[in-house]
């Protein structure tokens, strides 16, 4: 869907698609080229999109890519549903504690990891807020807020390890 959309702003070729991916939405994980062509490619297929003659270019041929009626459709349907809410009621983290404790491992031990996993990452954001530009700092707000939340939750739970340890034994 961000490929269809950045296609809705002007008719582009891939190799401009994957550079406004990476510029905007591919922070530390750049789009590979083969999925850019891939997903151009079943776009195509399914009438979102169509393939414009091939272009000369500085290296290979580029084909520009124009987004149809159907795609714009499909964008605009696409913009207006809401993200599912985020997290579900199993994560990792969960699954993590509940298993060292039905093992008889040190729970506690994986959440102390986890937090300092949690914080470093949270430094590291804190840093690209400070030195990037607008995106970086909403991405990284975005980041923060998540990991905040799960240290709040990590914190909860460390409090309740033990309780928590008597209903999964029993």
């Amino acid at each position: 869907m961000a490929l269809l959309g950045l296609l809705e702003r002007e008719p582009s070729h891939g190799y401009d698609l994957k550079r406004d991916y990476d510029a905007y939405f591919g922070r530390g994980k750049p789009l590979p080229f083969g999925q850019v062509y891939a997903t151009l490619g079943r776009l195509a297929r399914d009438g979102k999109v169509l393939v414009g003659e091939t272009e000369p270019g500085a290296g290979p041929d580029r084909k520009r890519y124009v987004i149809t009626k159907q795609g714009v459709s499909e964008v605009e349907t696409w913009l207006r549903e809401p993200v599912e809410p985020e997290p579900h009621l199993q994560t990792v983290l969960f699954v993590k504690v509940v298993l060292a404790l039905m093992s008889g491992r040190s729970a506690e031990g994986y959440l102390d990891l986890q937090r300092a996993a949690h914080l470093q990452r949270m430094r590291e954001l804190t840093a690209l807020k400070r030195t990037g530009g607008m995106v970086d700092a909403l991405l990284a707000d975005h980041g923060l807020f998540h990991l905040e939340a799960d240290l709040r939750w990590i914190e909860l739970t460390a409090a309740r390890l033990d309780a928590l340890a008597d209903m999964v034994r029993a």
